[in-house]
């Protein structure tokens, strides 16, 4: 019987990720403090993989606005620092790339593993300024998500060691819970980001479906530091399904203490991402159909099962890793254009009715 296509690529990212050498300990630096589905989903699996494949102890964990160069350097010496992969290897995400190139040039004595990341300048001065930093480390691998930025890192950054791998996410594949979908209606999301990375073709009012529900990650709704209160007013209201808030954080906790995050440094860290991800999946399985032009929008809907329809974003981004690793994925169809969206959301309500 054939693997199934997520678990081929969870077996590609450890194809990947098995050319490194193994590590006692390391820091894991550039960890998301912003409400972010996405990234969280790339922390989380980057933690599973560490703990679990590499048998590796995370004993520091950092965001670039708590970071203690003294805090990491007593925890683990000249330890490796792994730093999270994503989409802001480039000048489009600044504070990330400052932040990186800061760790790269002051850490010259430890090996340092920038995780899969896809690379995008603007700016050709700003890429040969990155390129100078990188290609200045003596011991520096870089894993990319698709062809156009392993070409690039090949042409650019010539002095590190350049691999190719599929996104820290899928390190979840199968994991307990994911797949369920108690709660799906007729409902059709589209989830739509509208920020510096939205192609302009993208617009909420280009699709002509029944039932569209049109929102962004709900975690940039329910940010952390008003959580409580909108708890409290999705309960008068009605919109807060009490016995969902139980088994979140029944979900969460399980899944941080059978990983062992509690064993990690900063705990909360990880357990707010725990909180994160189901934020997402919750969102997700409520509907029958996805239309999303997140790249991690595709990513959960993967691991969730769930039917939908990829689109770009503002540049290669999402096209090129999908040519690159999830384009024989039945369930999903990608489309360039919106005239295309409608057929394609039929097609798969007719392959994939429940």
């Amino acid at each position: 019987m054939a693997t199934p296509q997520p678990e081929q690529l969870k077996e590609l990212l450890h194809k990947s990720l098995g050319k490194l050498e193994t590590f006692q300990e390391c820091a894991l630096l550039d960890y998301p403090d912003y409400p972010n589905i996405g990234d969280h989903l790339i922390g989380l699996g980057t933690i599973l993989y560490l703990i679990n494949v590499q048998k590796t102890k995370i004993k520091y964990t950092a965001s670039p606005n708590n970071f203690s160069s003294k805090v990491m350097e007593e925890r683990i010496g000249k330890s490796p620092i792994f730093l999270q992969g994503g989409g802001n290897l480039g000048d489009l995400w600044t504070a990330h790339q400052k932040f990186r190139e800061q760790i790269i040039s002051k850490y010259q004595d430890r090996p340092i593993i920038i995780l899969p990341q896809s690379i995008y300048f603007v700016e050709p001065t700003n890429l040969i300024e990155a390129a100078n930093v990188l290609n200045s480390h003596p011991n520096l691998t870089l894993f990319v998500r698709d062809e156009y930025s392993y070409e690039l890192a090949l042409k650019y950054f010539y002095n590190c060691q350049v691999i190719k791998a599929p996104d820290m996410a899928f390190e979840m594949v199968n994991l307990p819970g994911l797949l369920s979908r108690d709660n799906r209606s007729n409902s059709i999301l589209y989830h739509y980001r509208n920020d510096k990375e939205l192609n302009p073709s993208n617009s909420q009012t280009s699709i002509d479906l029944p039932n569209l529900v049109v929102e962004d990650w709900t975690s940039f709704k329910y940010d952390t530091t008003e959580r409580m209160e909108r708890i409290r007013e999705g309960l008068q209201k009605g919109t807060v399904i009490p016995g969902e808030w139980i088994y979140r954080y029944l979900w969460k906790y399980f899944h941080h203490y059978s990983f062992g995050f509690n064993s990690l440094y900063n705990s909360s860290m990880h357990l707010k991402s725990l909180s994160y991800m189901h934020h997402g999946m919750y969102q997700f399985k409520q509907h029958r159909l996805i239309i999303t032009n997140r790249l991690h929008g595709h990513i959960l809907s993967i691991l969730m099962g769930i039917p939908h329809v990829f689109l770009p974003n503002a540049y290669h981004k999402n096209e090129a890793f999908y040519q690159a690793w999830t384009y024989s994925i039945p369930f999903c169809r990608f489309v360039k254009e919106p005239s295309q969206i409608q057929v394609a959301a039929q097609e798969l309500l007719e392959l994939f009715p429940n």
